[in-house]
């Protein structure tokens, strides 16, 4: 990630409940509204072209437009544009961010001030997780994908290092919005395991619901 340019101190901002963006993952995703149309022409013109991706955090007063105060920006590393003029694009996860505060200005989209500090990390090598137990995990992911009717590439999930299955999964699973803050949040790869784990096995247990493919 030595090649990006300096990370900036203002960056569009895209809340999107239960959207997970960890950093070196891919996330697509798929742009029609207006003001996030807009949003990316204005992100393409910059040298990082990067967008936040935070998630909304309602307050118990019903305001919806309030902000989790953690979040991860994403380089645009792939568009397209549909012949009805929406756009399909793809993020790669760069680096987590704290949310300072919300930017005015005269843009349809919002945008934060963010501190990157803290999450140096997130801008290096993968991370490992020498703790690992890939074949207890596999175990427990097989019975998990089996009680939700979900599918996978098996071969691929048994080939793919740590850091691309911990993170690629904590994405892709259908968790609570607040579980996926939680995912987000993890000090290192290993947390993010043991709370990955965790959601599996209390989700085993009937605290959550959901079908779907895994690809």
């Amino acid at each position: 990630m030595s090649n990006l340019p300096d990370l900036p101190e203002v960056i569009a901002i895209f809340p999107l409940p239960g959207a997970l963006m960890l950093p070196r993952a891919r996330l697509p995703l798929h742009l029609f509204e207006p003001r996030y149309l807009a949003m990316l022409d204005d992100c393409l013109k910059t040298e990082s072209r990067l967008i936040g991706m935070v998630q909304p955090q309602p307050t118990p007063d019903g305001d919806k437009s309030a902000l989790h105060r953690i979040g991860c920006a994403g380089r645009v590393t792939q568009f397209s544009e549909t012949e009805d003029g929406r756009y399909m694009i793809t993020l790669t996860g760069i680096s987590r961010f704290r949310v300072v505060k919300e930017v005015e200005g005269f843009t349809p989209y919002r945008r934060c001030a963010v501190d990157w500090t803290g999450f140096e990390a997130d801008r290096g090598e993968p991370e490992c997780d020498p703790a690992f137990g890939r074949d207890g995990f596999l175990r427990l992911l097989d019975r998990y994908f089996s009680a939700r009717s979900l599918s996978a590439d098996w071969d691929t999930l048994k080939e793919a290092d740590d850091e691309l299955l911990i993170n690629s999964l904590s994405m892709l699973l259908d968790f609570e919005p607040e579980d996926k803050q939680a995912l987000l949040e993890a000090p290192s790869l290993s947390t993010r395991r043991e709370t990955l784990i965790t959601l599996i096995e209390y989700a085993m247990r009937g605290g959550g619901s959901g079908e779907g493919t895994l690809q």
